[in-house]
Formats: structure tokens, sequence, C-alpha cells
């Protein structure tokens, strides 16, 4: 956006006696920059600003995980930050996990073991899978357990989604030696 325009832009948003604040960062290898109320949580940015409705609104209190996103390398409720504190910082969503239109490893070992029914909980449980396996490509089944905790699924049982991951480590750690 040119200097100009923006300046427009801020100009439009204190003649109407809005207060707002400019938010950049980098969504799923993008980088985006909108001008928002201060008040807006990143789940709401993530899904009314950009457009990026996988990440799903549960409870809104941090407590179901529906709306788990990578923010900076750590899994995190999106409902939990307000989208200025993401200024400046890289965020992975469900839909930056496939490349090139194809699926993740992660999201083909979840379809694979049957880790989804409904598919409510299912972005949320593969974003803080996946800040697992960045962490640790080789999760014991507790470091599983413990790293899903916050992710509430009312379908599955848990052990076919505990499975997947399992499997999705031993695949990607297979396809990375050779």
């Amino acid at each position: 956006m040119c200097v100009e325009h923006e300046h427009k832009v801020a100009e439009t948003y204190l003649d109407s006696g809005l207060p707002r604040v400019r938010v950049s960062c980098t969504v799923n290898g993008e980088s985006v920059s909108r001008w928002i109320d201060p008040t807006m949580s990143l789940l709401h940015f993530l899904r009314h600003e950009l457009n990026l409705l996988g990440t799903k609104e549960g409870c809104g209190e941090g407590e179901c995980g529906a709306c788990t996103i990578i923010l900076g390398g750590k899994a995190v409720n999106s409902c939990l930050v307000l989208a200025q504190e993401a200024a400046g910082s890289r965020i992975l969503t469900v839909e930056g996990l496939g490349q090139g239109g194809r699926l993740s490893v992660l999201q083909e070992e979840f379809i694979k073991e049957d880790a989804l029914q409904c598919g409510f909980c299912t972005p949320g449980m593969l974003m803080s899978a996946r800040a697992l396996l960045d962490r640790n490509p080789e999760p014991e089944e507790e470091d599983i357990k413990e790293a899903i905790a916050g992710n509430l699924c009312r379908c599955t049982g848990y052990y076919p989604i505990i499975k997947a991951i399992r499997t999705a480590s031993e695949r990607e750690r297979e396809a990375s030696q050779r």
C-alpha cells in the first residue's frame, strides 16, 4: 500500500472517531497488513479480516482449543490474543499446513486414521500437533497427550488422533532421512 493511500486510510479512521491500529504480520508465509479495532482478537482478525475460516471459534475463553494456531512457533488459543499483539509475528493456520494444494503428512494421517469426525476440533488439533512435531520430531505418547490436552474433542475418543500424530511423526522422520 502506498504511503499516501495509507495516510488517507488513517485519516478516515481518525475522522470517524473510531480508534484503529495497524497490524502487519506474516500469515501462512504471506505478509498482511490491516487497520483494525484495537480490541479485535487474533481469532477474529484471521476469520473476518483475512477470511481464513479454518480457525474455529468454540468457547471464546481459551478452554476448547478450536481456535489454536501457531504464533511465533508456539501453539496458542487465538481467541485469547489481541490481534495487535501479533504485529510483526509469523502465524501459521490450518490453511498453511499443506503445500501446493496438497495435504501435509499430518493432515493425511488424520484422514487415514479416522482422527476426525465432525471436524470442528480438527484444525486446532492439527495445529497443536504441528507445534509439537516442530519442537519434538520423536514424541512419546505422553508428549502427544500433553500437546493436545488443551484441545477438546467430543467425537473421536482421542485414540485415533494420538495414532495419527504418532504415524505422521514416523513418516516425517523417514522423509527427512531420504
